[in-house]
Order: structure tokens, then sequence, then C-alpha cells
């Protein structure tokens, strides 16, 4: 019998990707703090050069905040429109090397090469190409992880920052795994990281020597099973390309738990704008809409519901996503994580820019999406948004 070949996973990060786009663009802001944000009362930091990462800005910090803790910086409006053409030509370079590239936004991707290297030479071979490739076109940094799963690809490619390329070889994954810290497991919140050390759990290392009936009373059934898995590089996901992924969905940990239900529901409102956008930008729709509420302990619910028609709408997304939290929710208790999906993706009655949905009712909803994806696209997502 023939063993399928070891994957070789690609995961390819843009270095503070908007921020970067404006140093390049406006040479009086190289070497410089630049903060790309939403400058009104209520704006959210969307990117932070190098810079200014050193006092402390980061994404999703409100902009009040940055502006604090960064009196000098630049801050400047994201202009989305220009970001998507970087981003294309970003897309153009990994397709070149392999179809199979899942996008995860617009400055990262998984790629998966593994069916490429006989063209072009090994996982770190063709990392290095692309890196030079994307210096060239865009006169840009990327920063790329090499491994056999997704997971620790990922990892790999946020080690050495800006510019940088880590490759985890086949067999090492517990090693180089093992000496980080447990912050750098997917889903581990501050709340859990900090209830770990307290516990004498500070690497990666330390779970590893748990066995699996350890890790279920850390983590419980699920998440013991699937901690147990991750910390040993164990990610059997494939790589889906946008017209193979199963589902389109965002999902948001927060650095404090949300205690109150508007709060909840206007974060999901943001996320299910988010899905949207990506459903209507791939010329997809999906039948099914989920949920996935997550508390300060662990617990994570997942609800979902069919849909009676596909839909890529906003709207008919967060109707059916509140619904959905109501009723998981109906004596409300503090969150740590919302995210929302939309599954049983089609691409036959996804809309378009020519004629979203059907003729009647929905047209003005068409039109509405329409115009508001134009206005993100020219003045950035933070430009207008769905009321409550």
């Amino acid at each position: 019998m023939t063993l399928p070949p070891q994957r070789t996973i690609l995961h390819g990060d843009m270095d503070a990707f908007y921020a970067s786009v404006e140093q390049r663009d406006r040479p009086e802001f190289a070497g410089r703090p630049v903060i790309v944000a939403g400058l009104g009362n209520r704006g959210v930091v969307s990117a932070a050069s190098y810079e200014a990462r050193v006092f402390g800005v980061h994404s999703a910090m409100p902009t009040a905040r940055a502006r604090q803790l960064c009196p000098d910086g630049h801050f400047v409006r994201g202009r989305m429109s220009v970001y998507g053409e970087v981003s294309a030509q970003i897309r153009k370079v990994f397709s070149e090397y392999t179809p199979l590239v899942e996008p995860l936004s617009l400055d990262e991707a998984f790629l998966d090469v593994t069916g490429s290297q006989a063209l072009f030479g090994d996982g770190e071979t063709i990392a290095e190409r692309i890196r030079a490739d994307v210096r060239n076109e865009t006169r840009l940094t990327i920063s790329v992880g090499v491994a056999g799963s997704k997971f620790v690809a990922k990892v790999a490619s946020d080690l050495d920052k800006p510019d940088g390329l880590t490759v985890v070889p086949p067999g090492t994954e517990l090693e180089f795994l093992g000496r980080l810290p447990i912050a750098r497991l997917w889903g581990v919140g501050p709340r859990q990281q900090k209830r770990l050390v307290d516990l004498g759990y500070r690497q990666i290392s330390d779970l590893q020597a748990l066995d699996p009936a350890k890790m279920e009373s850390l983590f419980g059934v699920a998440g013991g099973e699937h901690y147990y898995r991750l910390c040993r590089g164990i990610d059997e996901r494939p790589v889906e390309s946008a017209r193979q992924a199963k589902s389109i969905s965002h999902e948001i940990t927060f650095e404090q738990d949300l205690t109150l239900r508007e709060h909840c529901h206007r974060v999901l409102l943001e996320l299910s704008a988010q899905v949207g956008r990506r459903l209507r930008q791939n010329s997809l729709a999906g039948l099914v809409v989920r949920i996935k509420v997550r508390d300060p302990n662990f617990t994570t619910c997942t609800r979902q519901r069919k849909l009676g028609r596909s839909t890529a709408d906003d709207q008919v997304i967060y109707r059916s996503v509140i619904e959905l939290f109501d009723s998981v929710r109906r004596t409300m208790a503090p969150v740590r994580l919302l995210g929302v999906a939309v599954a049983d993706l089609r691409g036959d009655e996804a809309p378009t820019q020519g004629g979203l949905f059907d003729r009647g009712d929905l047209d003005r909803s068409a039109e509405i999406l329409v115009a508001m994806d134009k206005i993100r696209d020219r003045f950035g997502e933070g430009a207008i948004r769905h009321g409550m």
C-alpha cells in the first residue's frame, strides 16, 4: 500500500498589513507609528504599525484608548478599496504556486503546496519564493510558517515577524510547540490562561505531559480531546478554497466578558455584517445560519437554523442569529466568545453587483447592501453600519 504524501501547509500573514500599506504610500509615515482606525467617538483600531505596537496599541482597541497610549501617532482612516487591490495581488502570487488557497482575511491565507513541490521545490523553497514575489509585487513584507498542519503553520508564521520564515519539519511538532506559552493555543483566552497558569500550566509542554482524562477535567469533554490533539500539533483540517469551504464565519473572543444582552446583540450585528459581506464578495449564499457562544468557564454552545431560502443578506442572517442567541441565553450570563457562521453554501443564488437576491420585496434590501459595500470599499469598514 502506498502511503499518502506528508502534507506541506503554508500560512502566509502580511506584516501589519493596513498600516504597512499606509507607510508604503506615504513616505512621511516611514518609521513612524501609524494607526488605521475609525476616527469617531466609537472608533476601533483596525491595524497598528510595529512602531505603534511598542506603545501598546493593538487591533480591536478603542481609538480613544489608542490616542491616550500613542498621542503622537498618525491616525488614518482605512482605505479598503486599496487594501483589497493589494490583497488581490497577493492572492495572485499564491495562486501561481497552488490552487489550494484558503483566505482567512485580506492579509492572510493557508496554502497546501503538497502537490506543488515537484515543480517548485520543498515547502521552505516555495515559502522563500512567495516572500520574494510578494515583496516585488507590492513592496510589502509577508511572514510565512511551513508545517504539516494548519495550526502549526499558523503558529510558526507569527514567531519571527516581521518578514519572517519559520519551518517546522515533520516529526518536530511536539518539541516546537512544547517550548511555547499556552497563549499560543487557539481559543485559550486571557481568563483561561490565568486559570491554567494559577494551576501551574505555563507552557504547552506542561499540557503535553497530561493524559486525556486530565485534559478533559481542565477543558471539558470536547475541549479536552481538542486540546490534547492540538498541543501535539495534530490538526487534520484540509485547506479549502472559498468555493470548497463548507461555511463562512467570523468570531471574536473578548478581553472582558460581555454581561449585557444589548452588547451581545451589537456584536452579533457586526459579525453578521462581516459574514454577509464575505459571502457577497465570493458570490455565495447559504441556507444554514449558526451561532457559537462560549462562557468564561470554556463551555461552548452552538445552535443552527435552516432558512427557507439561501441568503447573503446581513439582516436576514442577523435576525436568525438573534433568535438563536436569545434561545441559548434566556437568562443572561457572561459571554467570552461569540461567533456567526453561514453554511450549506451555494453559488447559483448568490448576490452579484448587478442583481441581488430575487425580484420584488428583496430588491430594496439588495440595493442597500450593494451601496453599503461600495461605501466600505471606498472609505473603510467602519464608514457605515447597520442600525439596531
